[in-house]
């Protein structure tokens, strides 16, 4: 059974966070658990909402520890990492990189404009954060964010200035870079992972799988359809000087190369296996697989990669994904397949921390909070897997949401009677018609005659 008090190990799992939320003259520890109730409690994760139901929470200390106290987001997201570390199981880990879109409205909040929007399958108007996620077995838990900034945004130093952005971040980096950098800081708090996995947004990048090969990753990241390799060392060599010409700089080899769709739609039907990727809630989820050590190169580099080429086939269908992988010569198809497969559990914790910790619902434009409200989700998120962790092999079927709603049971909340509803609609009132008089003043007009009634 779940234990009762979960309260209890609520504030014992923020407890190795609340030094983080400490500056040179005051710490927002407190308003910094409050919102983090608020994040389960409330039914519309918003600060107003927030502070209407949490115990003991004031809106304007939670607007200033989100919007404008300088804590120590990037060291929360620190601690996150080695907390999660410390409920993984040694061996197996991936760390998954992924992206995920936020649907914005207007061009003030920092980083928003039209691009793709994973979430919604589209391009529309929309801020993009790239993540990085600790997986093993069927579990993921997210554990480092961060904000991407268009080219167009970069080259704005006011409008930059007008969303909060520090001047050292002012610099465009793709979401490739950001990714590196994301695998860069896992590694320096000596976090434990085995391989690095990501989708074809990254794995398109010969530049990316190479920099990571350099550095001494391992990784499987999926890469586009017309992907090519070769099939034999291509020994590349440069063509010696003909005559008294110039010396030919371009390296040439004799090879022929394919691409992967080319390759895999040549093999025989026998060729496949049918692996068992996961039990799912039908059922077994299965796919088939090919495997082969292929050659590539970009016709610049010195020599040839010598890497795994994996495709996977959906049963009955004639989809085809592509995977390559610096594993080990010796890694078989099944390790091959279970480091594929760890990218779908990265997907589950986007849909979990946005539909229990309410990642996608602030209402923030600053640099500085969106770092911070997503600090604060990691957070609520890490105590969400923690949960289902140690519960897995009692309550398989247990979801963040079930822990969620057993939160917003316990946990203390201000509304338990009519006068405390009554008195929390009242100051929702009193905060619209500060903030409509703000406006009329800011603006040099007069509020109309029944302005403020039923206040």
């Amino acid at each position: 059974m779940l234990v009762a008090s979960i309260e209890g190990k609520l504030d014992a799992h923020f407890s190795p966070f609340a030094e983080r939320f400490a500056s040179a003259t005051r710490s927002v520890a407190d308003s910094a658990k409050r919102y983090l109730r608020g994040l389960y409690q409330a039914r519309r994760r918003n600060m107003e909402c927030m502070a209407e139901v949490v115990a003991g929470s004031d809106y304007q200390r939670i607007q200033h520890m989100l919007s404008v106290s300088d804590w120590d987001h990037a060291g929360v997201l620190r601690q996150v990492a080695l907390e999660a570390e410390a409920y993984f199981p040694k061996g197996g880990r991936a760390l998954v990189i992924d992206e995920s879109g936020f649907a914005k409205k207007g061009e003030c909040s920092a980083g928003v404009g039209r691009q793709w929007n994973g979430r919604l399958g589209k391009v529309d108007n929309c801020q993009v954060g790239v993540f990085a996620a600790l997986a093993q077995r069927e579990t993921a838990c997210l554990i480092d964010a961060e904000l991407f900034l268009p080219e167009d945004w970069a080259n704005d130093p006011e409008r930059c200035a007008q969303a909060g952005i520090p001047e050292e971040a002012r610099v465009y980096r793709s979401k490739a870079g950001i990714a590196l950098g994301l695998i860069r800081r896992a590694r320096r708090p000596s976090l434990s992972f085995d391989w690095v996995a990501a989708d074809g947004g990254y794995g398109h990048l010969p530049w990316f799988l190479t920099e990571l090969d350099d550095e001494g990753e391992r990784f499987l990241l999926e890469v586009p359809s017309d992907q090519t390799i070769y099939l034999d060392d291509p020994a590349p060599t440069r063509p010696e000087r003909p005559g008294r010409g110039r010396a030919p700089m371009r390296l040439t080899s004799t090879a022929i190369p394919t691409d992967v769709t080319t390759w895999a739609s040549a093999q025989p039907a026998h060729a496949w296996r049918r692996m068992k990727l996961r039990d799912g809630e039908k059922g077994e989820v299965v796919a088939e697989f090919l495997a082969r050590r292929v050659f590539v190169w970009d016709g610049r580099a010195p020599h040839a990669r010598h890497w795994h080429l994996l495709v996977r086939r959906e049963i009955g269908g004639d989809k085809l994904k592509f995977c390559l992988s610096n594993a080990k010569p010796s890694a078989s198809l099944r390790q091959l397949v279970l480091m594929q497969a760890s990218r779908h559990f990265v997907e589950r914790a986007f849909e979990d921390a946005k539909s229990a910790c309410g990642m996608a619902e602030y209402q923030v434009r600053g640099w500085l909070a969106w770092h911070h409200h997503r600090a604060l989700v990691l957070i609520a998120h890490l105590f969400l897997a923690k949960e289902r962790l140690a519960l897995r092999d009692t309550h398989h079927l247990l979801s963040c949401l079930d822990v969620v709603e057993r939160l917003r049971h316990k946990l203390p909340s201000k509304i338990d009677s009519d006068a405390d509803l009554v008195s929390s609609i009242a100051e929702r009132h009193r905060r619209r018609f500060d903030a409509a008089k703000h406006h009329y003043e800011k603006h040099g007009l007069t509020p109309p005659a029944s302005f403020g009634e039923g206040i």
